[in-house]
């Protein structure tokens, strides 16, 4: 889900207000961001007074820390980058009961989780943590996922390859 999307869905206006997002762009900027990322906004447990966005880069995961009101200071922002090969994950996880959906994972020690229609974003997600890592490229929601086209001489049966006599 793009950051602007996260904007209209926070728990509290001051959450993403323009104020905040003044500091928040330039950090997720400089760390290989888009202008207007794919990313996941952990909320925690008062986002009204701190929360995390994870978003996908090239790179690697960048991580913006917010702090919404510092006393005396107004708003802050911290990040960092975390190479692919450092990138801390979790499995995803699926549960079904009652025609209801609960997907749970965990990324550098955050925890994700989402009922119904919310698992479907979380499992969006990590699928393109997993992509990253693994070298494909990076696709944002509302993208299809490329699947594998088998060419003409794909399809065909092939001879199986000989394996070498032992030595000996």
């Amino acid at each position: 889900m793009r950051l602007s999307v996260w904007r209209n869905e926070a728990p509290t206006r001051e959450a993403l207000s323009q104020k905040v997002l003044a500091v928040v762009q330039p950090v997720l900027t400089d760390l290989g961001a888009p202008d207007d990322p794919d990313c996941w906004v952990n909320w925690g447990e008062d986002p009204g007074v701190r929360y995390a966005i994870l978003a996908p880069t090239l790179r690697g995961l960048a991580q913006c820390h917010v702090r919404v009101n510092v006393p005396g200071e107004g708003p802050r922002a911290s990040g960092k980058v975390v190479r692919w090969s450092r990138v801390q994950i979790g499995e995803l996880a699926v549960e079904v009961s009652h025609g209801h959906r609960l997907v749970t994972s965990q990324v550098e020690g955050l925890v994700l989780k989402g009922v119904d229609d919310e698992a479907d974003r979380v499992a969006a997600f990590m699928l393109s943590i997993y992509d990253a890592m693994d070298g494909r490229s990076i696709v944002g929601e509302g993208q299809a996922r490329p699947t594998a086209k088998r060419s003409r001489t794909a399809s065909r049966k092939r001879r199986p390859v000989p394996l070498p006599a032992p030595k000996g």
